[in-house]
Formats: structure tokens, sequence, C-alpha cells
């Protein structure tokens, strides 16, 4: 079992986490998991890992009529534009988030490693918009307790996993008090 002290608080970073606490009041986060890809001095860009909207890739781009693969919501900002992660290493201008998870790339190479198999429609995830935040306004996020930063990022996690169950398995799985998290009701009045 994967163990870290989070007795302080991590900070956000690229390949690291967002985990909403259980009563964000935020309808936009409520119960997500949030991959950040980007974090500097100019802010800080992620992505919805667990929110899927009712829309299908195929619906969006003409040449992918055949794929069912699921749009994400990546969150509020521009939600007119399209991003991806995936795990294929050969893809032109992709950033390396984490080990084998890339941001982004040249989505004519996509799109022909999709139609030639090359890319599994598994492997790669797909968002309308994303999330952002102007610099030092996430840090006063984390401070005010609206989310809780983790180092547990996986393939499994991002590819594997359902988006029912990313965010209960994400604070299970960095254990104590988090773990309890899990458990929250939704509704405490239901409690």
């Amino acid at each position: 079992m994967d163990f870290f002290d989070y007795s302080n608080k991590l900070n956000p970073k690229v390949g690291r986490l967002l985990v909403s606490e259980p009563y964000l009041p935020d309808p936009n986060f409520e119960r997500t998991i949030i991959l950040i890809c980007e974090h500097n001095e100019e802010g800080t860009v992620g992505f919805v890992l667990n929110k899927p909207s009712l829309t299908k890739l195929g619906e969006l781009i003409s040449p992918l009529q055949q794929l069912e693969n699921t749009v994400c919501m990546g969150g509020p900002v521009q939600q007119d534009t399209l991003h991806y992660i995936h795990r294929c290493a050969g893809i032109d201008g992709a950033v390396e988030i984490s080990e084998r998870i890339f941001w982004g790339g040249e989505f004519n190479q996509v799109v022909e490693k999709l139609e030639t198999k090359q890319l599994e429609n598994e492997d790669i995830k797909f968002f309308l918009g994303y999330s952002g935040w102007l610099p030092g306004q996430l840090e006063e996020e984390i401070k005010v307790n609206s989310w809780i930063v983790s180092d547990f990022l996986s393939e499994e996690l991002i590819f594997e996993t359902s988006e029912e169950e990313m965010w209960k398995m994400t604070l299970k799985k960095m254990g104590g008090r988090f773990s309890m998290y899990s458990n929250y009701p939704v509704d405490p009045s239901m409690n």
C-alpha cells in the first residue's frame, strides 16, 4: 500500500491532483478530481477527470464519427475548446505530465493514431474546457480548505477508473482522515 505523510499540505504542481473537499460549494467542482497540467507564475491549468458530459467525441469531430468516447467537462473555462490527456509517447508537441501521461500534442497525429488503432480509445481522455486559476488564486483556495493536493496520480486512475469511483478511490488511497471523507454523503441531511 502506498503511504505518504500528509501532515504537511502539498503544494500544487504539474502532475499532482486536486481533490475537492466533500462539501465544496461550487457545483462545477463538487466531488471532482483535477489533474494539474500547468502551474507557473501565470497561473494554473487543469482538467476535471471525473465529470462526463452527454457528448460523444464523434458528435464533435466528423472524422471520428465512429468513436463513442464520452467527452468530459474539463472545467468552466472556455467550454468551446477541446483538450486531451493520453498515454501515447509518440505524439509531437505532447507535454509529459507524469510518467506515461501526456497532455495535448499534434491533433492530426491523434486522429491518425485513433483511426489506425495505434492509440486505443481507452488510452485517451477528451475534455471540453478547462479549469483555470490566476496566480495565487489556487493557493488561496487550498488555504481555505477547498482543495486537497494529492500525489496519487496513476495511469490506472485516469484511464481505467470509472468517473463515478474516482473521487472516492483517490481519497481512500490517501488513507487516514481522507479515507473517512470518501464516505461522506452527497447530501448530509440524508445521513
